[in-house]
């Protein structure tokens, strides 16, 4: 008789996603939810993590609001705006956290610190390290680094000047969004 292993919350593992520049369209300090756009191939490679039973949870920087250039309503309507457009395509988030404060804050959430990811591992029951951080930029890498996950740095958003200007030192560096699941698949599923 074959060994049955459960999932379990515990157990299943995590896509870490950055929102600016790797799910949705960059636009510098975006406050306006007509303006979210889903980049290509997006839609596909959710599809892809959800088939491989892996967890969505979009991690986000939003110093914009410490700054005053946004509200916690306007960011509020572009999460929600980007989280209808995603469930209209039959995709839907395990939750998106964000940090709300400026850089020189001293805050434990803002990556590459792990305060929202341990926050989301909490919440939703999940190792970090045994997850996938992808992102766009230096801080989303360094994120992965501090939670031991693996990282994939996306060349959409900031990706590409950062891969050029050597600032990140990721596990993977991809296009886009879509490339990131079939290595998934290939070398941490199979």
């Amino acid at each position: 008789m074959a060994n049955k292993i459960e999932v379990t919350e515990a157990s299943r593992r995590f896509v870490m996603l950055d929102r600016d520049g790797t799910i949705i369209e960059e636009l510098h300090y975006l406050a306006d939810p007509d303006q979210v756009q889903i980049i290509p191939g997006v839609v596909e490679a959710l599809h892809a993590f959800r088939e491989m039973n892996l967890g969505l949870v979009v991690i986000t920087n939003q110093s914009g609001l410490g700054r005053g250039l946004f509200s916690y309503d306007q960011l509020e309507q572009v999460n929600k705006r980007m989280a209808s457009i995603l469930e209209v395509e039959g995709i839907s988030l395990d939750g998106i956290y964000f940090c709300p404060h400026r850089p020189d804050a001293q805050c434990t959430c803002r990556k590459p610190l792990t305060g929202m990811v341990l926050e989301a591992a909490r919440d939703l029951q999940f190792t970090p390290s045994r997850g996938f951080v992808v992102g766009d930029r230096e801080g989303d890498i360094n994120l992965g680094r501090n939670l031991g996950a693996t990282t994939f740095l996306v060349r959409t958003g900031y990706g590409t000047q950062v891969e050029a200007q050597g600032l990140a030192n990721p596990d993977f560096v991809v296009d886009s969004l879509k490339d990131v699941a079939p290595i998934v698949a290939q070398v941490f599923l199979s």
